[in-house]
């Protein structure tokens, strides 16, 4: 079964950024530099702008998502900070860092937390969406959702990164499960791939293998 990502809040997301931009610190952040959610001891939000932004899992370095649309992130951290994961440029971003006590001040004189709560779930439905996209039973189940989720990444990221780097930078699966469902959907002519792994296009994938 493909699994359906959940739908961002745009609106929700537009609004707060429209709040907090005024207020914000702007960061030029080079590739591969990683942030936490505090800056001189103070909690953060941070509004990604422009760019590729991951957010990963701090006790691995796991990649939960990368984004190339306009978000905020740091809600979950503002109000029950767990540490528990990290930001990471993947290209040159810019990015608008907020003092957490100012934005939590803009949210209560705009009325805002309505907003600021859909975030919120959207983030925990993401996180619930990972888990079952990589805690599948079967190899071939996980390759073939991030397959079809690569899929609907703009070209030009597609050809930043190889499907093995991206299968292996989310999952717990070795290089040899991933490369052997490669080599076998390639002979069943259901996937093409530039010289280096790199997706290209996909035809109906079968749901087993």
């Amino acid at each position: 079964m493909h699994l359906i990502p959940p739908i961002r809040p745009e609106a929700s997301v537009q609004r707060l950024t429209a709040v907090l931009e005024p207020i914000a610190e702007k960061m030029k952040v080079v590739p591969r530099k990683r942030m936490t959610w505090t800056h001189k001891g103070r909690p953060q939000l941070y509004l990604f702008l422009q760019g590729a932004l991951s957010i990963l899992r701090a006790s691995d370095g796991l990649l939960i998502v990368t984004v190339y649309d306009s978000h905020l992130f740091g809600i979950a951290e503002m109000i029950q900070p767990t540490k528990g994961h990290i930001l990471r440029a993947e290209s040159e971003s810019t990015i608008l860092r907020v003092d957490a006590e100012q934005a939590v001040e803009c949210f209560r004189q705009q009325g805002l937390w309505e907003d600021a709560a859909a975030v919120l779930s959207y983030h925990t439905a993401y996180l619930f969406y990972r888990d079952a996209l990589v805690m599948q039973q079967r190899t071939y189940s996980v390759i073939r959702s991030h397959l079809l989720e690569m899929m609907t990444l703009p070209e030009e990221a597609r050809m930043r990164i190889s499907i093995l780097d991206y299968i292996q930078d989310r999952t717990l699966l070795s290089r040899s499960s991933i490369l052997n469902v490669l080599s076998a959907l390639k002979r069943g002519e259901y996937i093409t791939f530039k010289r280096g792994g790199y997706l290209q296009e996909l035809k109906a994938l079968p749901e087993s293998f």
